[in-house]
């Protein structure tokens, strides 16, 4: 009964951390749109029927929609949310609205507009970080080896007890925590282990071997496992609570540890190694969101980090419909000097949706079946 329940409950946390994500998306296109003098039409939040909404001063049209799944910034003169042109409304508009038409700008301009919408993901990731950081400091325990698990990984790799671990990948480590998470995120890929050991600094490669762990909540995940066995005492974790200065690099080292580890996992769908079990579609992003609600506002503050890190560099793809696919589009007309024409752009369009529906469609065969078992094992 309580699996029954628990997607239902999933919807809240659900729909703030998505509506927050979504917002400052829409309203990095926003800021620099207006910033370029473009009239815009509709600043909406959610796709479909509108729910509730006002429009403001400057004829701008603020909504809520029906289907909470994304949202969107229309430009006077586009035919649709995906920004394209309206060839009839905009032979009918005057000098002065002309002027302020989204097409009309000069295509450094639009380029600006499109990528604002990432951008403002990506920032809005490092102030989250940087915040929390700055705010609650991180426990640190000593990453120092304790115990190697014979004819594990590490073993073969000629780790020892009493090794401290330096930098993995090329990124730092601070605590014992870091080598766990920068291990658990390369399941049988090579890693770059530097390491201090009796005074001397050393280089090591090392595979970790595939293994499942079980989180709190019951959900199974595929890890990379070295056999590292270290217990700590909880008098062995110290609150580190870095500079304003320090935190600035520590954030950015986040962002580019959860991009590596992004880009890897995508990967390895390249390469045969790739987990589909690990991917997800709405329903698991409802049920990830309540689970980490329960656990309180620092860990739910991560996760509205993390997805909109994700979200930002998603729409970076090089999809039509997507920003990335708008991008390509204008990058190709600011080198050939001239836009490419309408018929090739709606080809694009057509393929892009495809593509997008078609990868809903294949998350949502992922995600049913596994609400399924979780309402089965009630």
């Amino acid at each position: 009964m309580d699996s029954i329940l628990a997607f239902p409950m999933a919807v809240l946390p659900f729909l703030v951390v998505l509506t927050i994500i979504v917002f400052v998306h829409e309203m990095g296109h926003y800021l620099v749109a207006r910033w370029n003098g473009i009239a815009i039409q509709t600043f909406s939040v959610g796709f479909g029927p509108e729910l509730i909404g006002f429009t403001d001063k400057k004829g701008t049209r603020w909504r809520i929609a029906a289907i909470p799944l994304g949202g969107y910034v229309r430009f006077v003169g586009d035919m649709n949310a995906a920004s394209q042109p309206d060839e009839e409304f905009i032979e009918r508009a005057g000098p002065e609205l002309s002027s302020q038409l989204f097409v009309n700008k000069n295509v450094w301009q639009r380029i600006a507009v499109v990528a604002a919408g990432p951008a403002a993901n990506v920032l809005f990731t490092l102030l989250i970080l940087y915040a929390l950081l700055m705010g609650y400091g991180r426990y640190m325990a000593p990453a120092v080896l304790q115990t190697i698990t014979p004819e594990s990984a590490a073993s073969e790799a000629g780790l020892l007890p009493g090794d401290r671990i330096l930098a993995i990948d090329g990124f730092a480590v601070r605590s014992f925590d870091d080598v766990q998470r920068l291990v658990a995120t390369a399941p049988q890929r090579t890693i770059t282990i530097e390491l201090e050991r009796a005074g001397d600094n050393e280089t090591v490669l090392a595979t970790p071997r595939i293994g499942e762990t079980r989180d709190r909540f019951g959900g199974t995940h595929r890890i990379g496992i070295l056999g590292l066995q270290n217990t700590f005492e909880p008098t062995d974790y110290v609150l580190y609570k870095p500079d304003p200065i320090e935190a600035i690099g520590m954030t950015f080292e986040e962002v580019r540890f959860i991009i590596d580890r992004t880009a890897a996992f995508i990967g390895d769908f390249f390469v045969g190694r790739g987990d589909v079990q690990q991917l997800g579609g709405p329903i698991k992003m409802a049920t990830v969101s309540q689970q980490v609600a329960t656990l309180g506002i620092v860990p739910l503050l991560s996760l509205i980090a993390m997805l909109s890190l994700n979200i930002g560099l998603v729409n970076l793809l090089p999809i039509p419909v997507l920003d990335g696919g708008h991008l390509v589009y204008y990058l190709i007309e600011a080198a050939r000097g001239k836009p490419l024409t309408q018929k090739v752009q709606e080809i694009g369009f057509r393929f892009g949706l495809a593509v997008v529906l078609t990868l809903m469609v294949f998350t949502f065969t992922i995600d049913v079946p596994d609400l399924l078992r979780r309402i089965a094992g009630s």
